[in-house]
């Protein structure tokens, strides 16, 4: 049986259909795989802490601690502790909006500050301590407001310190401050319990932390 040219170039042409078409079908299984991430910026006192707080969470994808809020380039470590930079250690964590919404962040920064101390947190003391909601858009700005005034109006609290600002850079920190509660798990629990962060938190929320 003889194949005609037109024959020929009806097969190309369903092969490449077929080709175009299954492209097209692992192109929107890909996109339908990922996680849809949004980042949400908190600063609540020794970034090693507020990082081990989000670690935690489902539907969170990374936790990055660093330093937000002040004015400097590429600020480090002992820039930042001399509070020179205008810098608090913050925390910068990238979640999937589908598994864990914003507002479920917000409760867990509440829950695991001291909301009535502005100017440091627990035994840290300083600006480079102070709280912050850093937002990224209005709406988080919106969350952020309604959740610091939902609390101030339970009567929880005699007042409610945290500063909610616009994130303009945050500024990633040493690679040795990176899951430091992982990688010197010993030397951080000495810390944490040595500053009375958990018993503070007791006191202040109830429950264990």
């Amino acid at each position: 049986m003889t194949v005609t040219t037109v024959e020929r170039r009806t097969r190309r042409e369903i092969a490449f259909s077929a080709v175009s078409a299954l492209s097209v079908l692992i192109v929107v299984i890909t996109l339908q795989a990922q996680p849809r991430t949004a980042t949400a910026t908190f600063a609540g006192g020794c970034f090693w802490s507020m990082e081990h707080v989000f670690d935690e969470l489902p539907g969170v994808v990374s936790v990055t601690v660093g330093y937000a809020g002040g004015s400097a380039k590429n600020p480090t470590y002992e820039q930042v502790e001399m509070g020179i930079t205008g810098h608090a250690e913050s925390v910068q964590v990238v979640y999937d909006s589908e598994k864990i919404a914003y507002d479920k962040l917000l409760d867990a920064y509440w829950r695991n500050i001291d909301p009535t101390d502005g100017a440091g947190q627990f035994c840290d003391h300083g600006t480079q301590y102070r709280p912050i909601i850093f937002y990224a858009d209005e709406v988080q700005q919106r969350a952020a407001q309604a959740s610091k005034d939902s609390l101030a109006q339970s009567g929880r609290f005699k007042r409610v310190m945290p500063q909610i600002v616009a994130l303009s850079t945050f500024w990633r920190g040493e690679d040795y401050h990176q899951h430091y509660y992982k990688t010197h798990a010993a030397a951080y629990r000495i810390y944490r319990v040595g500053c009375g962060r958990d018993a503070r938190l007791r006191q202040l929320w109830g429950g264990s932390n």
